[in-house]
């Protein structure tokens, strides 16, 4: 049976090594580590739980030069281990380090906000920047100084066959951003389009889009404004989603699945981090929760159940409990275990079986609508829930890569 769907905001496909982005690919989960760079070793093992948990890039922070010297290290040993997940340089400070990065990893992440100076002079007026040149008073100026300094790293990634993310942050956006459109989603937005056109001047287009906050609100509405503005003007780059510095445990995955989830819902988002205060590889069940529970990508078994009422006339928890234990490994497929015929048929809708409770003692066994069989024992009713799925070809995993 087929869900109700949104419809995904079609984007260009991304080649990052050999895992496309966006398109019709499924939408990917990353995250990062959180080890010295400069310890290869470490960051090479903790990359390794991390992809084994399922995570499709490895993004890896390079403060300084000699970290972002130290990520062909990292890239040959975890190759010799025989991984070949694509790994991110995540530069946040230096733009120069992009560079250096470019050439070693397949994709960079770069932070508009770090490529105009921030120090204006004391009349306000024009900034240094560009090898010397002096910038034209004004907007257009800036984006000609931001224009000739990453000029050099769109032809380093032209000529290895990197992507980039223009990363833009809510709590760095840049003077000149703040100056004309405020600590405002608008003004993420133009960050990160700025960059976007500039990059389309120059004829290179492998990029990644990413608007990140840590208040939800500022995050969802930006995102919504970027596909809004990237509509008009003819783009379609790939969406990074992500709420930073969520917090840890329940408040960090809440805070993550309302904002990643709800623009999820829109059908906007190519790849997913969930950024919560713990190892990077807990990050990975909370990210595929997200997207099953939005209904985009389905990894595992999904049940659909009621809370239960009055109207419930059997243990529906510890039913539950047997029918997952016997099932959970049907990834891709829908089970829906109701207490009653009051709501039970229309709630789970949705679902490819259901097991609904008729009145005490009895049980009706559903396929997709169909009421297939009436007034079971509730004794037998969960092996018969099984027999139905074997008979109807279902006990097998349904494809879990879905990309919907």
């Amino acid at each position: 049976m087929n869900s109700i769907l949104p419809v995904r905001f079609k984007t260009r496909v991304v080649n990052i090594g050999d895992v496309p982005l966006g398109g019709d690919y499924p939408i990917r989960v990353q995250s990062m580590t959180n080890t010295d760079t400069m310890d290869t070793i470490a960051t090479v093992e903790q990359a390794i739980r991390m992809i084994q948990a399922g995570c499709e890039y490895v993004r890896i922070a390079v403060p300084g030069e000699k970290e972002t010297e130290n990520l062909r290290n990292i890239n040959a040993e975890l190759r010799k281990r025989g991984y070949k997940t694509p790994l991110i340089a995540d530069v946040h400070f230096n733009p120069r380090l992009a560079e250096i990065a470019a050439s070693i990893v397949e994709k960079v992440r770069i932070n508009p906000g770090n490529y105009v100076d921030k120090r204006r002079s004391e009349g306000g007026g024009k900034r240094a920047e560009g090898g010397g040149r002096k910038a034209e008073d004004g907007y257009d100026g800036e984006l000609e100084v931001i224009r000739e300094r990453i000029a050099p790293l769109i032809k380093i990634c032209k000529d290895h066959g990197t992507a980039i993310r223009i990363g833009t942050n809510h709590g760095s956006l840049s003077d000149r951003i703040m100056d004309r459109y405020g600590d405002t989603p608008l003004g993420m937005a133009e960050s990160a389009l700025e960059f976007a056109r500039i990059c389309e001047s120059l004829d290179f287009r492998n990029l990644v889009l990413a608007l990140k906050a840590s208040n939800t609100r500022v995050m969802i509405q930006a995102n919504r404004m970027l596909v809004e503005r990237m509509q008009k003007e003819g783009m379609d780059y790939p969406i990074h989603l992500g709420v930073t510095e969520a917090g840890a445990g329940e408040d960090g995955r809440l805070k993550s699945a309302v904002g990643i989830g709800s623009l999820l819902a829109d059908g906007i988002g190519d790849t997913i981090r969930v950024s919560i205060t713990e190892d990077p590889e807990f990050e990975i069940p909370v990210a595929y929760g997200i997207l099953q529970a939005a209904d985009v990508r389905i990894t595992k078994t999904e049940f659909i159940s009621c809370p239960s009422c009055a109207r419930t006339l059997f243990d529906i928890q510890s039913t539950l409990k047997i029918i997952k234990e016997k099932t959970g490994h049907l990834k891709g497929l829908k089970i829906a275990v109701m207490g009653c015929i009051v709501n039970g048929p229309g709630e789970m809708a949705d679902a490819h079986y259901g097991y609904v409770g008729a009145g005490k003692g009895k049980v009706m066994l559903y396929k997709g609508r169909e009421l297939v069989k009436r007034n079971i024992d509730e004794g037998v009713a969960v092996d018969e829930l099984v027999e139905l799925i074997r008979e109807n070809g279902d006990w097998e995993s349904i494809n879990s890569e879905i990309a919907k």
